[in-house]
């Protein structure tokens, strides 16, 4: 028997995909199911996708889960033909159930993105262990029941039933080879490159909810003065706050076990890898005591964090750059979350930072590359891509100016800007998502929807107040 988990893909790269990667591990080795990841680039064809499907699952009814799919429309609509065609399609990962529920209240509110579950037989939220039982009963009564499933009954109305918790046990292995690309119609083993590691689940900054005022998009904002009263956890920005809050962090067992998996180079060495943890700093020197104890030789590990973080962990970076040192590990610093040198926009994205803490941060990460400058990296060319949201609903001719005069006077081009910014993006189950309803309710006003994504910006206002979201 066989399932295959569909996920979203950039053309021309090799890096893995842990999340998938590991639901499929999970399933391969409790279930009577093979299981594959099948990576889909926007270049793919999905007629010779179908074909590659068909000669994979035979005779076997095709079960094919779909996980990080980046909000894109075209994989949606291909898991709506599937499943016409007879297939089961399970929506899973980050955002699932919010994605297939719809946005708030759309029933009442045409215009509002209406859910995905036209397009999937059901919807899988949580831990990937509860497909386990789930494919196991997936022809019985018994399957509505499955913890975090998500399906329609026969009255077209959601039901939801609660996700179990993360286990542990379930986390300590990833088979990397299972992942495949379109090659014509045919699907073939993608090698990669680079892989990454779960130590957190998580954001800790995510942890705690807070009152905070978000102001009205300029092009609203006349006076200034109009702000919208949000409850909130995490940056107002993202949707993995809402998705996963902050369980916590793994054993470094675990960890240590999640890392003896990756595979090697030509080396002799593990291949690069993200360390998932948005605090990663005060556990890294014991980490890297227990790898040089282990006798694992590593080549890079990369990671992601705040700059207010990266500060308090000065002194732990600087521990774990001396045993990088001697280990011949280089640790690179591919994302800090800047995201705005303008006050007023990190205030609006609850960033809970300020541009003097995002310089402090510019100023700590030059000056520990000038200390370790074999072992330690930050620039684009060492693949340092940093966080930088530009436009925001906040932009002004007074927050350019500011933002201009700082990128000229720490000469930021240099090396800390991306060669691209990132527009804010809302997810409709985001905070902001929010504040886009409390405007809509406030001022009489409805922002378009692409999708599970909604508009910000003027050019997005409906003039239509009959224009709805098409349903499936």
């Amino acid at each position: 028997m066989k399932t295959a988990i569909i996920s979203s893909y950039f053309s021309g790269e090799t890096y893995g995909l842990l999340g998938p990667q590991m639901a499929a591990t999970i399933i391969r080795e409790n279930t009577p199911f093979n299981c594959i990841v099948i990576a889909v680039t926007r270049d793919d064809d999905t007629i010779l996708l179908k074909k590659a499907l068909a000669d994979y699952f035979g005779r076997d009814k095709p079960i094919i889960g779909f996980s990080t799919l980046s909000g894109r429309s075209d994989l949606f609509s291909f898991a709506g033909e599937l499943k016409d065609d007879g297939a089961v399609t399970i929506l899973a990962g980050p955002q699932a159930d919010v994605d297939y529920l719809g946005e708030k209240n759309w029933q009442e509110n045409p215009h509002r993105f209406p859910g995905l579950s036209n397009y999937f037989s059901f919807s899988l939220h949580g831990p990937a262990e509860q497909a386990i039982d789930l494919l196991q009963n997936l022809n019985s009564d018994e399957s509505r029941n499955n913890p975090g499933l998500l399906y329609l009954n026969k009255y077209q109305k959601v039901i939801h039933n609660p996700k179990i918790n993360w286990d542990e046990k379930f986390l300590s292995k990833v088979t990397w080879d299972n992942i495949y690309r379109l090659e014509k119609s045919a699907l073939v083993p993608h090698k990669i490159t680079a892989g990454q590691v779960l130590q957190q689940i998580g954001c800790p900054y995510a942890a705690r909810q807070k009152l905070i005022e978000i102001d009205y998009p300029t092009f609203m904002n006349n006076n200034g003065k109009n702000k919208v009263r949000l409850h909130l956890k995490g940056c107002s920005f993202c949707d993995v706050a809402v998705d996963k809050g902050f369980y916590g962090a793994l054993g470094i067992n675990t960890v240590i076990d999640q890392i003896l998996c990756l595979p090697e180079t030509t080396g002799g060495r593990k291949i690069p890898f993200e360390l998932i943890n948005e605090n990663p700093l005060p556990g890294l020197p014991a980490l890297l005591g227990q790898v040089k104890s282990k006798v694992i030789n590593l080549s890079q590990i990369n990671l992601t964090m705040r700059a207010d973080w990266f500060i308090k962990g000065d002194e732990h970076l600087r521990k774990a750059l001396q045993l990088a040192e001697n280990m011949e590990i280089r640790i690179i610093l591919t994302s800090m979350g800047f995201e705005s040198f303008d006050d007023m926009i990190l205030r609006n994205l609850n960033k809970g930072m300020n541009v003097e803490t995002n310089l402090k941060a510019v100023h700590l990460v030059r000056q520990l590359k000038d200390d370790f400058p074999i072992h330690f990296g930050y620039l684009r060319n060492e693949g340092g891509n940093h966080g930088f949201i530009h436009p925001t609903p906040w932009d002004s001719k007074k927050t350019s100016v500011n933002i201009q005069e700082i990128i000229d006077r720490y000469a930021l081009p240099s090396d800390i800007l991306p060669n691209h910014s990132t527009p804010l993006i809302i997810h409709h189950a985001s905070a902001l998502g929010d504040w886009i309803r409390e405007l809509e309710r406030k001022e009489g006003v409805l922002f378009k929807r692409y999708d599970s994504i909604i508009g910000w910006w003027e050019e997005s206002l409906l003039s239509d107040v009959s224009t709805s979201m098409p349903v499936r």
